[in-house]
C-alpha cells in the first residue's frame, strides 16, 4: 500500500471467511490514487457509469489534475456502499500520506501528517463467500485542463 510515514491505523485482517483479500485490495487502490496529493474537492456525484447507466459515489478531486470515483457496488446479495463522509477542513491544506481502516474495513481514513482529511463510513458484505463482486468500484479520469488549474490562494488576493 502506498504509504509515505508510519501508519496511525495498523492494518487489519479479516477471517478468511469474511474476506478474500477484495477489501484489502481496494484499500490499496485507493491509496495509490490519493497518497502525495492534497483533496481539492470532495462530493456525492452521479457520473456515468463504467459499463452503462449511471453510477453514484463519492468524487474526490485531487490537486494533481484528476478525479477518483468511488461507486458503490451490489452484486445479489454482496455490496459496497459509502454510508457518510467527514471532512475535516483543519487539515484540507495536507498532502495526504495514507490510507487506513478501522473497524473491520467499516471505517476507512484518509489521513494527512496532522489526522485524518476524510473519513469514510462504509457498509459491505462478500455475500455469499465469494461468489459475487463487492468492493468499491474506483475509477480516475483527468480533469478537463480548464477545472484541472488551481489557483494558489495568494494569486486570488493578487487577481483584485
Amino acid at each position: 500500500m502506498s504509504d509515505i510515514t508510519r501508519s496511525p491505523y495498523p492494518p487489519e485482517t479479516l477471517d478468511s471467511d469474511e474476506d478474500d483479500g477484495t477489501m484489502p485490495e481496494n484499500l490499496a487502490s485507493l491509496a495509490d490514487q490519493v497518497v502525495g496529493h492534497r483533496i481539492i474537492r470532495a462530493e456525492m456525484a452521479e457520473y456515468p457509469g463504467r459499463y452503462y447507466g449511471t453510477a453514484q459515489g463519492l468524487v474526490l478531486t485531487l490537486s494533481n489534475g484528476k478525479r477518483v470515483r468511488l461507486a458503490d457496488t451490489d452484486d445479489c446479495c454482496a455490496f459496497t456502499s459509502l454510508d457518510k463522509f467527514l471532512a475535516h477542513p483543519e487539515n484540507v491544506d495536507h498532502v495526504i500520506t495514507g490510507v487506513g481502516t478501522t473497524d473491520g474495513y467499516t471505517r476507512w481514513h484518509i489521513y494527512a501528517d496532522l489526522g485524518d482529511v476524510i473519513e469514510l463510513d462504509v457498509s459491505w458484505s462478500c455475500g455469499n463467500p465469494f461468489y459475487y463482486g463487492y468492493g468499491f468500484d474506483i475509477s480516475v479520469e483527468d480533469l478537463p485542463e480548464i477545472e484541472a488549474r488551481v489557483i494558489p490562494q495568494k494569486q486570488i488576493g493578487e487577481m483584485k
